[in-house]
């Protein structure tokens, strides 16, 4: 059983690989489903080099995560992530993310279309916690 915040956090990133991802485009927000990786609170995503994703990291890198919500109710936590993403053709961190549902969309991780995204947390938040206030993690 998880007992500090972090390892709240952890958990619930370990357990839950979809989340909304938003990024700007224009002056707006604009938000999709993603599948995320964990890694020690780094998150990587992998996506076409082409989206409209990686155009608008490009002209403003920041972005805001949720993940985690069950939908059970009252006491179903959930993240709410603040953080930097960066767009990478690294053929090791590729490889790393790589998985078979991929195949859906690339070739392999050698395939020059897909990107992996690495997005770097500067806050945290847990979320509806059993009613508690937010508990705030800084990175």
């Amino acid at each position: 059983m998880p007992k500090t915040d972090k390892e709240i956090a952890e958990k619930i990133l370990n357990n839950q690989l979809i989340g909304t991802m938003a990024t700007i485009e224009g002056d707006k927000p604009h938000t999709r489903y993603m599948t995320f990786y964990n890694d020690n609170f780094t998150l990587y995503t992998v996506t076409s080099k082409n989206t409209h994703k990686v155009e608008e990291l490009s002209k403003n890198p920041y972005t805001h995560i949720l993940i985690g919500y069950d939908g059970k109710g009252f006491d179903d936590a959930y993240l709410e992530i603040e953080g930097k993403a960066e767009v990478s053709s690294d053929e090791g961190m590729k490889e790393k993310v790589w998985n078979k549902v991929l195949r859906f969309w690339f070739d392999g991780p050698d395939d020059p279309n897909m990107v992996v995204l690495k997005i770097v947390p500067s806050q945290i938040r847990i979320m509806n916690s059993k009613g508690n206030d937010p508990k705030i993690i800084q990175f």
